[in-house]
């Protein structure tokens, strides 16, 4: 038996390895804090913050600010970041990096395609999107069709597989939306339609099917035996139809964009209008219909006909109009590398510096839905985040680090970074495969 003393002992014995082993795991955490210091922070959700701090701990934003208001972590790792400007991540609406493809040459219209079963994470694009900055890109299949497919969603983590990269919704399912185009580029022979009428009509067609089989399985709720055959062309186009899936629609001259916004009153799906060369003719009736935009900047003659009408000044007029506008490379129309000059090219022909910066980074996670978890430095959002050595619209400032959700991706000191940043031997191979162990390794 113990005596009252000896009980005593062991009690405050146990007690005080419970508050040392509670002390080891607090200071733990707080040495996993990493605090950003002495830099020109641009939160986008407010005004710029000069010498400010932006706390990191999990992989998620803690707190930013002033420096004289925010309180650093014991322990935290302090970077001085002093002479540097940090800006959220940029998320790129209308990426093709990886080269991922939809649908075949066989139909105008195949939903049912998925970007996630063809893109290539190893691909070098992915290397140039983190050395610009990006974060965050909606990977689509091409325009060659009515519509060619669902697109992915994808943070720019590194990684060896998709598995990797994916953005997953509250089920765990793959988020992304729905391509569809119209103009000149889905028209050819037969089954393709020949003309803009033709288009329309064959997406209405469409859509009338997709309502039938949502009716179908709504009625059959009760009664499995009553479900209709699985359809994995009009699964998709219900996606849509129930806000689950927004569509990215390719569109360019003044009529298309309004034909566009017909068929979204017609059959009440989301939608995202991509490039409308021709917005600044129609931004009153975008506007209205208060239809997000994401638009391209080109700034060299040529490309397509139905895109000669393109403007420097879209990004102004819409912004004027009141329409949520981002930016978008289309890469390889615009290199990854290069997707900060398209907002300064913007803020040259008249867009606001706040407009402009939204319109790569918080107008666009708010088109894919993820605002709530990316697209501006807020505590509780994901630390994805770029650091510049100047003014973003500056053509002498250059990333020097990227970081997806606390982790580093891009390190322009790095060698074998700056190699994917400037160009040269190697520059355009993908991932080679490392043995686990090395450096580097998947």
């Amino acid at each position: 038996m113990f005596s009252e003393s000896d009980a005593w002992r062991r009690g405050r014995a146990i007690t005080q390895l419970l508050i040392l082993s509670i002390i080891g795991s607090t200071s733990s955490l707080l040495a996993d804090s990493t605090a950003y210091i002495g830099a020109l922070v641009m939160p986008v959700s407010g005004p710029a913050i000069e010498d400010g701090v932006l706390v990191v701990r999990d992989g998620k934003i803690e707190s930013v600010g002033a420096r004289s208001d925010v309180v650093i972590p014991s322990g935290a790792t302090q970077i001085d970041c002093s002479g540097k400007t940090i800006i959220p991540g940029l998320i790129c609406t209308h990426s093709h990096i990886g080269m991922g493809g939809g649908g075949d040459g066989s139909d105008p219209i195949q939903p049912e395609c998925w970007t996630l079963d063809s893109i290539n994470v190893r691909a070098a694009s992915f290397e140039r999107a983190r050395a610009g900055g990006l974060t965050l890109v909606n990977q689509m299949p091409g325009s060659g069709h009515l519509i060619s497919g669902r697109t992915t969603y994808l943070k720019l983590r590194r990684g060896g597989k998709i598995d990797d990269l994916l953005i997953k919704d509250a089920d765990g399912w793959p988020m992304g939306g729905l391509k569809m185009a119209n103009g000149t580029n889905s028209q050819r022979s037969a089954p393709f339609p020949g003309t803009r009428a033709k288009s329309a009509s064959l997406v209405r067609e469409a859509y009338i099917k997709a309502q039938e089989y949502q009716a179908k399985i709504e009625k059959a709720v009760d009664d499995p035996d009553k479900m209709p055959e699985r359809d994995l062309r009009l699964e998709a186009l219900v996606e849509a139809l129930e806000g689950k899936r927004i569509v990215h629609h390719h569109t360019h001259r003044h009529d298309d964009i309004l034909t566009v916004l017909r068929l979204r009153d017609e059959f009440g799906f989301q939608v995202v209008l991509h490039h409308v060369s021709d917005a600044w003719k129609v931004a009153d009736e975008i506007a209205a219909a208060g239809a997000p935009c994401s638009i391209i900047v080109i700034d060299s003659p040529g490309g397509k006909l139905e895109a000669r009408d393109i403007r420097m000044e879209n990004g102004v007029v819409l912004e004027n109009a009141g329409v949520n506008v981002s930016f978008h490379t289309d890469d390889w129309i615009t290199d990854s590398r290069l997707f900060l000059r398209s907002a300064a090219l913007g803020v040259r022909a008249g867009m606001s510096r706040a407009g402009a910066l939204r319109a790569l980074t918080l107008s666009g996670a708010e088109m894919l839905g993820l605002d709530e978890r990316t697209g501006s430095l807020e505590p509780g959002k994901d630390a994805d985040f770029a650091i510049l050595d100047g003014d973003p619209f500056s053509v002498y400032t250059q990333v020097q680090e990227t970081w997806v959700e606390g982790v580093q991706v891009f390190d322009r000191s790095n060698p074998e970074h700056l190699l994917f940043a400037v160009g040269g031997r190697g520059a355009g191979d993908d991932q080679t495969f490392q043995c686990c162990g090395e450096r580097g390794g998947n």
